[in-house]
């Protein structure tokens, strides 16, 4: 099947004159989840981030070190798998190619970051990577949230959105990332497979006027209740059209998900703003409301997952596969009426599945759970209302010196961050380097980041903060990251040990507040190298997990919970 759709693409080279194509994992709206994947339709890697470029007798496939040995996996027989930043294809393309990509799936600064103008790109709209055979997105109508549950409401949102252009001197501000949109109109949707995001994009003046731009059968009847919001609502396609007769001398957009089409057009007609959308600050920001709403969804799900965790364990005898495992969890999740689906793909893995960082199991993939192996399972859910993100590693019986020093100083990171002082640290990179301080002391180490920002209901992966070696941006009180550090031996084991943490003043410092409220497995802890500070850690977050899930388990699951006290 990839090899048709392979040749199919490579046919249409010689007619648009180019030497190769460009394939991003992104659609139109740069959603880190989408149901139009074409990457996975041309390579068959399904991973959330990649690129691929089909050449005539070549075809490349970049991706992040998350993904290096499950691309392997799944594209290299018909891929050359190359790790970035690394290599990245600037760095190993003739300079003499003339590639083609759609103008409407890259953004300029994506095009700097993989080809540096060093190679002629070919804006061509009419090459589709089998975009007949891609589902038309859902005909699900996008919803209004009620301000109760939100915090603010969308005319406050607003006002002060429209404070910000004003002092920038900017007439207009184009939102083309939805889940942007979703936060400052207080809306909802299901265009994304994994996040409540409604697939729309806006323009604002500074008179607080509305221009809605999506599919209108969604979105006509959403904001009936507020009468004072002034907003106009068109078709997706009408945007071009749109900003070309916008009167205006200086506007914002958005450089991570402007496509270069509508950039080029934008750039022809006004001056572009050098400070991009303020809205992912704002939003990262939770308020009061927010941060509650969240821990309640902390509390449900914590109960799931502890509820499955017991369950495991205790059928450790019987044959348990990755994917019936997975399914498990997700029945636990199911009993809670303000569930609603998982917040990404659930990892679930076992062996030596477990060291492939972001691997799904399939039918082609999938193990048994066996006693003498580590277990590994990060999985998530969206609830009404909250996001949540968390991964446990399980053993079954005793294991090796090795695999629990492992664990050990991967914990001792985990801890290294929840207890951070981040008045003092200040932002993600410098947290990040005591995530991974206990590995590197035994030169180890592991080849993602320790923490991504966390949407409201929203993506469970949003930015613009993160926990990681290049993330500078400064944490403030509100914000909701992971902590997730772990570690893997290639064809072996994974370990990874994550919760949700927020942040939040005490007594003039911030500090980490856990949210996941799920026990750690001390049967792979080597106490010897916690010191008393970290086993006093450890004693007092597994006492918040039982005294905060007690009344909602079982006899058994409760003795069972007391023990990791």
């Amino acid at each position: 099947m990839i090899t048709q759709k392979l040749k199919e693409l490579k046919n249409k080279f010689y007619h648009h004159k180019i030497d190769g194509f460009v394939v991003p994992k992104n659609d139109e709206y740069f959603s880190e989840f989408t149901k139009k994947d074409k990457l996975k339709i041309i390579t068959g890697f399904d991973g959330s981030f990649g690129l691929a470029i089909i050449l005539k007798k070549k075809n490349f496939l970049f991706v992040d070190g998350r993904y290096v040995e499950q691309a392997k996996i799944q594209a290299g027989k018909k891929f050359k798998i190359l790790e970035i930043p690394k290599k990245l294809p600037y760095q190993i393309l003739s300079s003499r190619l003339n590639l083609g990509f759609d103008p409407t799936v890259f953004t300029s600064r994506s095009l700097i970051y993989f080809f540096r103008n060093k190679i002629k790109l070919t804006p061509i709209t009419k090459v589709k990577v089998n975009s007949d055979v891609i589902k038309s997105h859902t005909s699900r109508k996008f919803y209004s949230l009620n301000p109760k549950v939100v915090g603010e409401t969308v005319n406050n949102k607003i006002k002060r959105l429209i404070q910000i252009l004003k002092k920038d001197r900017s007439d207009y501000i184009f939102i083309s990332a939805p889940e942007n949109v979703a936060w400052l109109l207080n809306i909802r949707g299901r265009d994304n497979p994994f996040s409540p995001i409604p697939n729309c994009r806006i323009v604002i003046s500074t008179k607080g006027e509305v221009s809605f731009f999506s599919d209108i059968k969604k979105s006509s009847n959403i904001f009936k209740k507020n009468s004072s919001l002034k907003i106009s609502f068109y078709k997706e396609n009408q945007i071009e059209n749109f900003l070309g007769r916008l009167k205006s001398k200086k506007i914002i957009i958005d450089k991570n998900t402007c496509s270069v089409l509508l950039e080029n057009l934008i750039n022809s007609k006004f001056k572009i703003s050098k400070i991009g959308d303020p809205l992912y600050l704002m939003k990262s920001i939770k308020n009061k409301v927010e941060i509650n709403k969240t821990i309640e969804s902390h509390i449900h799900d914590g109960v799931a997952v502890t509820k499955f965790l017991y369950w495991i364990k205790k059928n450790q005898n019987k044959r348990i596969s990755e994917i019936y495992a997975e399914k498990k969890l997700e029945s636990f999740r199911k009993q809670n009426k303000n569930y609603l689906f998982p917040s990404f793909s659930t990892i679930s893995a076992t062996g030596k599945n477990g060291s492939i960082i972001h691997y799904r199991a399939s039918n082609k993939t999938c193990r048994e759970i066996k006693q003498n192996d580590i277990y590994l399972c990060d999985s998530g859910g969206q609830y009404t209302y909250g996001t949540t993100d968390v991964t446990r590693t399980i053993s079954f019986k005793e294991q090796p010196k090795n695999i629990k020093d492992a664990f050990t100083r991967v914990l001792k990171g985990h801890i290294a961050v929840a207890t951070a002082n981040i008045s003092k640290q200040k932002t993600g990179s410098n947290i990040d380097k005591l995530a991974r301080k206990y590995l590197k002391e035994v030169k180890k180490d592991f080849s993602h980041g320790t923490g991504h920002g966390v949407g409201y209901f929203l993506n469970v992966h949003e930015g613009p903060q993160a926990i990681s070696k290049r993330n500078n941006v400064q944490l403030r009180e509100g914000m909701i990251l992971s902590n997730e550090p772990g570690f893997y031996l290639q064809g072996k084991y994974g370990i990874r040990i994550e919760n949700l943490v927020y942040i939040k003043k005490e007594k003039n410092n911030l500090v980490f507040k856990n949210l996941t409220l799920a026990p750690i497995d001390i049967d792979l802890i080597n106490f010897k190298l916690l010191s008393s500070q970290e086993k006093r850690y450890l004693i007092n977050y597994h006492f918040e997990v039982y005294s905060k899930i007690h009344k909602f388990l079982s006899l058994n699951e409760k003795k069972w919970l007391i023990k990791s006290i």
